[in-house]
Order: C-alpha cells, then structure tokens, then sequence
C-alpha cells in the first residue's frame, strides 16, 4: 500500500506540473500558452559556446543531486578515457574482477560520506547499484539522446542509453536504461544487470515552486564460482598450454547464483513562501520550506543448487537464501537565506521507517535468530551555506533524538577559489551509525552463517583537504579515524572456515594522500596519478597496499588540418603494491580478512587508440597485452580470483541532438 501511494503521488505531482506549464491559478490560459510558445522558441535558439578550446554543450545540464551543474561534454579526454567501462566512473581506487559486471576489490577507502542508517549490506553487489546520489537530472534546449556501447567478455555487451527532453524552461523528463551482459572467461562467472531510470524536474516561471524526483528499478545477477580450485591455481600459474581457454580451469561450483533487485521512489519539493531579489534579478532573500519522500525496497538472494562443503554443513541439499530491506525516509525543512544569517540557514527534521529480515526466526546451538529487524527514528538537523568573498562554507549536522537506532554526523567545509590559478578545500567530519544490517542479523541454508550480534556503533573521523591546480597538481590528502571499525574475520581462524562479524578493539589510523599531475610536450602528454597509503594502527585488519599508480603516455592530434578526426592513443601503466587483500566470499556478498596470499606486485600495461567523429567517440583498447609476455601467471584480482587476460575491447559514446 505504501509503495502504491507513493508511485500515485509521484504521478500526481508530474500530471500537477505539467497542468502548471500551461494554467496559472488565474486561468489565463491563452496568456500563458503565448509565453511557454515564447520560451520555448527561445530556449530552442540558445547558441553552443566555446570555452577554453574545447567544445562545450553549455545550455545542455546536468544538475547532480547536490544540485551541481555541469554540462554535457561531448569532447575527447583523457579522463573519457578513464572513464569508459561499465561503472562509468574512473575506478582508479578499484581492482575489478575478470568479467565486467563483476565485483571489485578496493585498493583505496574515501570517507568522505555522512549517513545516519545502517543499509542491507552485501557492499560486493552494489558497485552497479544506483544510489539516490547517483541520479543526475537534465535542462535541455531540445531533445537529447547519448548512447553508449561497450563489447563484453566473451559474449555479450554494456549499451547505456539514455533520453532526455524538455516541454519547456520550467519541466524537463528523462528515461535511461542501462543493460548489461556479458558471459566471461571462467565457468560460471556471467553478468546480467539491468538499470531503469525515470527522472523529472520541475520549476515555475518565478522559481517559487519546484520539484523534481525519480523512479529506479534494477536488477542484477551474477553467476558465482568460488574461485579456482588449487589445482586450477597451478595450471593458472605455471602457464600449462592446455589451460590458455579459461573455461578449461575448474573452479570450485558451478550451481550457484547472486542477486540484487531494487525499486525506488523519490520526490523533492520545495516552495519559496516569498522571496526578494536584486537588480540582477538575483535571489537575495527568501524563506523557504520542503519536502523529501524517499521509499525503496531490495532484495539479496544467494542461490546454489547443491551445498559446498566450502561453506560447512547446510540445512538442505540446496541453498535459497533471501533478505529483504525496506526503507521509507520522510524529511521536511525550512530554509531562511538572508544577509543576517549571512547566507542561507536550514533546519530540517526527518523520519525513517526500516524493516530488514528473511522469512521466518531460528534457533541454532541455542542461540535465538530473530526474523527481522524492524524499527523507526526520528532526526533533526541543520545546514548552513554561505559564500564570503572567495570563500565557500558548507556545514552539516544531524542526530537521531528518538527511535530504535542511534547515530549522528558532523560534516563540514571550507573552500578557497583563486579565480582559474587553483581551489583549495578542506573537509571534517565525524560520523556515528550502526554497522549494516548483515553484521548484526543474518540467516542461511548454511548453519555457519546464521547470527545475531549485539554491535556498537562505527565511528569515523575524518580530514579531509584538496588542492586542484591545472598549472600546479591535483592532490587529496585524508587523514581517517575508525573506532569500532566493523569487518569479517579471517575463514582460518574460525571454526569450519566460516567468516563471522567482528568489531576492533584498536582504533583504526589510516592516512590517504593522491596526488595527480599531467606533463604535455607538443602533442605528447603524460598524466600520472600516484597513491600512498599508510596504515598506522589497525593494519592487521584494515588492509590496503602502500602504493598504487597509474601513468599514461599518450599522444592526441587531428590527423590533418581541418581533419573532423581527432585522434588519441597511448599505452596505460597500472601497478599496485602487494598486500594480503580480502577475500571474497560469494555467500554474503561481502569480502572478508585472509592472511594466506598477498596480491599486487605486477604491471598492467593496456594500449588504447581512441578517436572522436563530431559528437561521436570511439574507444578501442587492447588490456593487459603484457600479460603473454610474463613467465608465470601472478595476477589477481582476490585470491583464487584470477584478473583478466589479455582482452581486446571496444565500443562508442554517441551524443546527438534534435
């Protein structure tokens, strides 16, 4: 019932909005029709701009959740070039598995987000999970429509489409659909997600009332292996010529399956109860109150035809583990901008109902598994923005007053912007919440993984600074603090090689500092990120590698004068520093500790050639070319999860406009 009136209600506000475009509450309907034909006309001739050499779409935004605006950029870079693979994202703190649309191991933690709730957990399927943050929202002049394709592994495709159009200034929509399969080398490792997104924003013509919101619904699906057998890890290592076809190598199941599904319903509101503008036809002063309704449900399944003795001792020949999460979080809040508070101040208060569990309570060894976790809290909170001079400042706090969980953040930020020279920021927070709801609640078909732990709070402190310079470098410096910092323990140590959630005793102290730095000579460049890492207390288990790196030598050029081609290609260093990174354990979707085989210590080298056509551009990339050349086999991405071979790959961004 309540997700059908929350999908009523979001429909309702879309239907209310567009009767808005073309009926004020006077009913001049014949008045205003003539302005939203005169808008539209004009919104239609608004002219593409140069800047700074490049080719930029201006009146084509995109306004992120934060309600940044950038622009659709249709240019060839080589941070496109990054950002090419299925995630869309540059994934330089990421070691991805073979198969794309598998998980990742991290090589680098940013803690540099605030939240008050625990979530479902099962962090290894959510790479590709789209958060409320992740859903951007458009203002376009005119139709536009960007496709992208990517080839997969083996069989099968990445195609990320997206539609997007306005009606007029005041009401743009959008449509995305992102599929994804791809069958791998390995047995048993095939990916298939799906990713819809609808979205909708919305303001009048004063700017007093707006809205905007989106409907997600996904679902993704990976096979699960195990990882390769010992045996296979020997033919994998020593090179044996009749194992070059992975699908050869024997892993350790072949029956079993992991799902994510989701759906989501967002919608923001806000209406300025009156506001005052300057000559400039700026905001000056307002007052102002909203509203944020945000209901969502997902759902993890492992399943596996017959059990493993892997695991342990199960309850049935076969496992069909199923947890449910459903979340309703209602915030309201009112907002005063006014020279007096020297910006703009809000205080907000919210409501969140949660339910985690599966279908029914256990006793095992005469320890009681309750079927849920259900609940409810109440928060409230502030925010202050405000621009002085060159200087931004951002502050955010929030606790929960009453409810069923505890929890709290500090978040603050401070900025400096030298005109186009350099910007400087730094960043504090502080964070209190509740582990993830498959620390402290867990069931299965596997005896060994059924649990109900009594966990305190994870606090994270956190300094954080950034310096973004093209003239100098780009560097992050984090300087993180982690008291009872929550994990899965390593299998050896426990009974039947069982993982079991575990909270740290020592406070964790890591420091991350990134620097990134590109060198062009004519039309050669050299960009180079590096990543040092230490790990002053906690390292025995918080673990990531000293080093990572990624240099890139490329050269970029029109082929010849007045030549529509540009071109672009180069060859891709990537390296990382041997650790004992965690390993991967199918069953929760999570990774846990292990202290028996360290990774990392090998080159990656990939060559690419990449091109834009107009508004088009191609990407070819051979990965991992040197991996023939080595003697043995030494790459992983987790232990008994091979990284990929030597793989060609290719695909296309397209963006047009109608």
């Amino acid at each position: 019932m309540i997700r059908t009136g929350v999908l009523l209600f979001f429909l309702f506000v879309v239907l209310v909005a567009q009767a808005q475009v073309t009926t004020n509450s006077r009913g001049q309907n014949s008045s205003r029709n003539q302005e939203n034909l005169r808008d539209s006309t004009n919104f239609k001739k608004e002219q593409i701009i140069k800047l700074s050499g490049k080719t930029h779409y201006t009146d084509y935004k995109i306004i992120s959740y934060k309600n940044d605006t950038t622009y659709i950029d249709t240019t060839l870079s080589i941070k496109k070039e990054y950002q090419f693979n299925f995630l869309r994202k540059d994934n330089f703190e990421l070691l991805p598995f073979h198969n794309q649309g598998q998980t990742f191991n991290n090589l680098g933690y940013t803690f540099d987000q605030v939240n008050r709730y625990p979530t479902l957990g099962a962090s290894a399927m959510h790479y590709n999970f789209y958060s409320v943050a992740d859903i951007d929202y458009y203002h376009v002049p005119t139709p536009t429509t960007e496709l992208m394709l990517r080839s997969g592994l083996e069989q099968g495709q990445v195609l990320d489409a997206l539609f997007t159009f306005n009606t007029s200034k005041r009401l743009n929509m959008s449509i995305a659909y992102k599929g994804l399969r791809s069958l791998g080398k390995y047995r048993t490792s095939l990916s298939s997600h799906g990713n819809m997104r609808l979205t909708f924003n919305y303001r009048t013509t004063d700017n007093a009332y707006s809205a905007r919101g989106h409907i997600v619904a996904q679902d993704l699906t990976n096979d699960e292996n195990g990882g390769l057998t010992t045996t296979s890890i020997t033919n994998f290592e020593t090179k044996d010529p009749n194992f070059t076809d992975r699908a050869r190598l024997e892993t350790n199941f072949n029956d079993a399956e992991t799902l994510i599904r989701g759906n989501r319903y967002y919608l923001e509101q806000a209406y300025k109860l009156w506001q005052r503008k300057d000559s400039l036809n700026n905001v000056k002063t307002h007052l102002k109150v909203g509203s944020i309704l945000n209901y969502e449900r997902k759902h993890h399944n492992y399943k596996q035809d017959a059990e493993n003795s892997l695991f342990g001792d199960a309850f049935f020949t076969s496992i069909d583990d199923h947890a449910k999460h459903l979340t309703l979080n209602a915030q309201g809040y009112v907002a005063l901008k006014s020279p007096l508070v020297l910006g703009e101040v809000k205080f907000k208060t919210d409501y969140h109902d949660y339910k985690y569990g599966y279908d029914g309570e256990k006793t095992i060894d005469n320890q009681f598994i309750p079927a849920a976790l259900n609940g409810n809290t109440v928060a409230i909170g502030g925010e202050w923005k405000t621009t002085l001079k060159k200087f931004n400042i951002d502050a955010d706090a929030s606790t929960i007053v009453a409810g069923d969980l505890t929890g709290n953040y500090i978040k603050a930020s401070a900025s400096y912007n030298q005109d186009s020279l350099f910007s400087f920021k730094g960043t504090f927070l502080t964070n209190s919440k509740s582990p993830n709801f498959n620390y402290v609640l867990n069931q299965s078909d596997y005896i060994a993984y059924n649990w109900f732990e009594d966990l305190k709070n994870e606090s994270t402190r956190s300094l954080i600074f950034d310096l973004k310079s093209e003239k100098l470098l780009n560097a992050n410096v984090q300087i993180t603090q982690i008291d009872n910092y929550t994990y899965f323990s390593d299998t050896t140590a426990t009974t039947n090689y069982q993982p079991k959630p575990l909270q740290a005793s020592l406070t964790v102290n890591y420091l991350k500092a990134k620097v990134s730095k590109e060198f062009k000579f004519g039309k050669f460049a050299l960009n180079n990120t590096i990543m040092y890492q230490k790990v002053a207390q906690g390292s025995s288990f918080f673990r990531v590698p000293d080093f990572v790196t990624r240099n890139t030598l490329y050269f970029s050029d029109h082929l010849f004068k007045g030549d529509p081609l540009f071109l672009q290609t180069g060859i891709t260093l990537k390296y990382f520093s041997k650790y004992y990174a965690n390993s991967y354990n199918p069953v929760l979707s999570e990774f846990h500790l292990q202290n028996e085989q360290e990774i990392g210590g090998y080159p990656v080298f990939d060559f690419f050639i990449n091109a834009q056509i107009q508004r088009t551009r191609l990407f070819f990339k051979i990965e991992h070319f040197n991996s023939d050349f080595q003697s043995t086999n030494n790459y992983y991405s987790a232990p008994s999860y091979p990284y990929r071979d030597f793989v060609i790959r290719f695909g296309l961004v397209w963006d047009f406009f109608i």
